[in-house]
């Protein structure tokens, strides 16, 4: 009796060990499909990030370059930046910045995805075209074509805002005080942003159901209400990973304040983080205190965007 129990229990636990294998091997199937892209960004980013964090602790220079060997320093770096007020004003430049080209980009793009909903199907095809058009154009390019249209001898702005009447704008510098150049730049990158913002929300607003919109609209709720409470939890994840992504992009915008602004006329008083690290690593040929400045960037970049990314995250674990 007591051997057939035995054997009895034997030939359940061997039964259950391949169920528990099983089910081991089905949870490990989605790591292991991440698993390539993993080693694949670890490879690619994991040796210079290495070399930016062990940078950032050396003195530099171009003696080093040349040596190619730097003098250990440990923290001195950092601590020479975090007492810079350059860095501070800078950062604070920097966020007040990024926070208007977010808004304005969201806001902007979102309000043309709503008018690519409701018109026709050709204008919807000029109106697309000409998005992707604007997306597709070179950074460079675009900063020479919104310099000339606000040069100030002969820009087309001041052109047709003179014939139309709207003030006196021969000649009108548009760079003149650190504000307008700021606006300027402001300008370009929210004209460069708004198509891949447009197109995505514009995607997204297929997935929101048309009943429940003509239900709500039956009920007598306004398009304040509608977008409110049928169209915007639908959207919200698209929401979030776009903001989430302007975030890191505009705060570290380097080429179209550079460019437009112009490297003769690029000063403390105009610097923006991007510009900042170049000039600080490169132009002053400090790339320790360079490496220290992009790594601190990387920190609050993350931080800044830590509140959507635990946003998407919970969504994701709701469902």
């Amino acid at each position: 009796m007591a051997m057939s129990v035995a054997a009895e229990a034997t030939a359940h636990g061997s039964r259950r060990r391949p169920h528990r294998a099983r089910r081991l091997a089905h949870a490990s199937v989605p790591y292991l499909l991440i698993l390539p892209v993993v080693a694949v960004i670890t490879a690619i980013l994991g040796y210079p990030l290495y070399k930016l964090v062990t940078l950032s602790f050396q003195q530099y220079g171009l003696p080093e370059l040349i040596q190619r060997k730097g003098d250990w320093i440990g923290l001195d770096n950092y601590s020479s930046v975090l007492r810079d007020q350059i860095f501070w004003r800078t950062l604070l430049r920097t966020a007040v910045f990024t926070t208007a080209n977010v808004a304005l980009t969201i806001v902007l793009g979102t309000s043309i995805a709503f008018l690519l909903v409701r018109v026709s199907g050709w204008v919807r095809v000029l109106l697309t075209s000409g998005l992707v058009l604007v997306w597709s154009m070179p950074a460079v390019v675009a900063v020479q074509v919104w310099y000339w249209m606000t040069n100030f001898q002969n820009g087309i702005l001041n052109h047709v805002l003179t014939q139309a009447h709207v003030g006196d704008y021969a000649q009108h510098d548009w760079y003149a005080t650190t504000f307008s150049k700021l606006a300027m730049v402001t300008l370009l990158i929210v004209w460069g942003a708004i198509p891949f913002v447009a197109i995505t929300v514009y995607a997204g607003l297929a997935q929101v159901p048309h009943e429940l919109v003509e239900a709500a609209e039956i009920d007598g709720a306004g398009p304040v209400r509608v977008f409110r409470d049928v169209t915007f939890p639908v959207l919200k994840p698209i929401f979030l990973i776009l903001t989430s992504l302007s975030i890191i992009w505009d705060f570290g915008v380097f080429t179209q304040p550079y460019l437009l602004i112009g490297a003769s006329h690029v000063d403390t008083s105009n610097y923006l983080m991007g510009v900042y690290v170049f000039i600080e690593g490169y132009a002053h040929s400090d790339f320790g205190r360079g490496a220290a400045i992009s790594l601190l960037m990387l920190l609050i970049v993350a931080a800044m965007s830590v509140f959507y990314v635990r946003r998407m995250v919970k969504m994701g674990d709701a469902r």
